[in-house]
């Protein structure tokens, strides 16, 4: 996994557009979901913090700032509690698989 960038001191994060939609495809069924109803969001929000292509008018749009770059570009991640939540799943899973 490459060294995902947190700046000091503001509440963003640069991340490669595939990193992003690996930790998508790396999810449990049904985590899109989870994390919606978690942080009280609209799914289709969550989708397009993964990189979803439908865009809805509203708040749904959380990203789309993508400079050039390897990997399908830089992301620039203005919220991290959607990937932080996301993570968190993810460690859930593998935890439940050492255990079993």
């Amino acid at each position: 996994m490459p060294d995902l960038l947190l700046t000091n001191k503001t509440n963003f994060m640069k991340i490669s557009f595939n990193e992003l939609r690996a930790i998508k495809h790396r999810l449990p069924t049904g985590s899109i979901k989870k994390i919606a109803e978690e942080l009280q969001l609209d799914e289709q929000t969550v989708r397009n913090y993964f990189g979803a292509s439908k865009y809805v008018v509203n708040d749904s749009v959380i990203f789309r700032h993508i400079e050039p770059g390897p990997d399908g570009g830089i992301v620039h991640l203005e919220r991290l509690d959607i990937l932080e939540c996301a993570k968190s799943m993810m460690n859930s899973v593998k935890q439940e698989k050492t255990m079993a």
